[in-house]
């Protein structure tokens, strides 16, 4: 599937995007490792959330799907799972694989976690390196890749874990095989990342400790059942947030909107580029803060991004790159490793997109340059990144020429319907068949 563009339009009126990814995940997660049964409302029906769904289902909880976005799930408590038949395939889900990779080194049956092309070139170490300290048996491909061979029946042991990099995955990684370990089991981290798991634990009534940098968790705990409300993904916002604001005559609403403090970088980078962006009608839904989002246009000029910023923004930075593409200036991003390590080296395949249409980057090992100024036309790759597309999917909105993105299967991983609401929105997007 290629989304096809015309350039130019505008973005006006009001929408709800798809639910969080990263809290979809830790629902089904978390809720098949209750006791009881747990409502979740709000939830992602995107390929990497459903792909969650079904490996739990393989391993013998019930879940039933009522309704859009409305899932219940009959826990069978942290030592309930069965072996599954074959393989765990993940899909497409980075998250999804890592957070598993933690809760299966736990279990007494092996397991084999599986994915895409695109999930198996990806390098697990990162996972695999903490999970062995912990007493965990896991086979990986060459360079930690996957399939992931994970023995079962392992002891695992708490241990106190100094994450090299900010990452969220790895963290909630150790603290989910923190809860089959005897002992206490923590993380410190070098900069706040998106707390969903720990928040979730605490709703299913475990109890996790943060001391500064330190987040820690006893294992030997039970988890009880919680109804859960997912609010709007921020990640999937961040497109018409930056769509909004890099367009003449825009005026956008999008409601529900989840603004946890360790996911908002992409409203601070924005507000610091000179955005024009109103929270309304905050407030708390089930643990987590929630408003609805006004962003009109307003010149945006180029900034050096705050290294602060970015593990609070590290999934949207596809679409800032494409708000700094539009900016007057030059915008720097460092501290950004990260990014290589996604769906796709998130720096080179934006930075080759960039210079198909034309706006001057300069590649640096941690980040990029950018220099605000026109943008052209011309056909992007993808590399399978969901999210690569829909960045460049909405640059066609100040772009001088046709826009041509290849390879979209994968948006719906994140985004079902992205290009319905963008075209609803005001996007001139055309959906072509391979």
């Amino acid at each position: 599937m290629e989304f096809k563009l015309l350039p130019g339009g505008t973005i006006s009126g009001e929408a709800r995007v798809p639910g969080d990814k990263s809290m979809s995940h830790r629902s089904i997660m978390l809720g098949a490792l209750a006791e009881g049964t747990t409502r979740v409302s709000g939830f992602l029906e995107g390929d990497d959330a459903l792909a969650t769904l079904a490996t739990f289902r393989a391993m013998g909880v019930s879940i039933e799907r009522h309704g859009e976005g409305e899932v219940v799930v009959h826990g069978v408590g942290l030592h309930g799972l069965a072996a599954p038949d074959g393989p765990l395939d993940l899909g497409n889900a980075g998250t999804g694989m890592r957070l598993m990779c933690g809760l299966m080194a736990g279990q007494p049956f092996d397991t084999v976690l599986t994915g895409d092309a695109s999930l198996c070139s990806r390098p697990m170490g990162r996972v695999i390196d903490p999970l062995r300290l912990m007493g965990a048996k896991i086979d990986a491909q060459e360079g930690g890749r996957p399939p992931l061979k994970i023995t079962g029946g392992s002891q695992l042991n708490g241990i106190h874990y100094d994450l090299p990099m900010a990452s969220a995955q790895v963290k909630s990684c150790v603290l989910l095989a923190g809860l089959y370990a005897q002992g206490r089991t923590s993380v410190t981290e070098p900069a706040p990342t998106r707390d969903h798991t720990e928040r979730m634990l605490r709703g299913f009534g475990y109890e996790v400790k943060r001391e500064g940098e330190v987040i820690s968790l006893q294992g030997g705990g039970s988890l009880k059942a919680a109804d859960i409300d997912v609010p709007a993904d921020i990640s999937s916002a961040a497109f018409f947030l930056v769509a909004a604001s890099i367009t003449p005559g825009s005026d956008l609403l999008l409601t529900h909107v989840g603004i946890n403090p360790t996911r908002i970088g992409v409203l601070n980078i924005l507000n610091l580029m000179g955005a024009d962006i109103t929270l309304k009608n905050e407030r708390e839904v089930g643990g987590e803060p929630v408003a609805d989002i006004q962003v009109r246009y307003a010149p945006l000029h180029g900034v050096d991004i705050p290294e602060d910023q970015v593990p609070l923004a590290i999934d949207e930075f596809p679409a800032l790159f494409i708000a700094a593409a539009c900016a007057q200036g030059r915008t720097v991003l460092r501290g950004a490793e990260e990014l290589r390590v996604k769906e796709s080296d998130r720096i080179a395949a934006m930075a080759e997109g960039l210079n198909t249409l034309g706006v001057n980057n300069e590649v640096l090992e941690d980040g990029i340059i950018i220099e605000g100024g026109t943008i052209g036309g011309g056909e992007i790759r993808t590399h399978m990144d969901h999210r690569i597309a829909m960045a460049f999917s909405i640059a066609a909105l100040r772009a001088e020429q046709e826009i041509v993105v290849l390879d979209c299967d994968h948006v719906a991983t994140s985004f079902p319907g992205f290009d319905a609401l963008a075209r609803g929105l005001g996007l001139q997007i055309i959906v072509q068949a391979d």
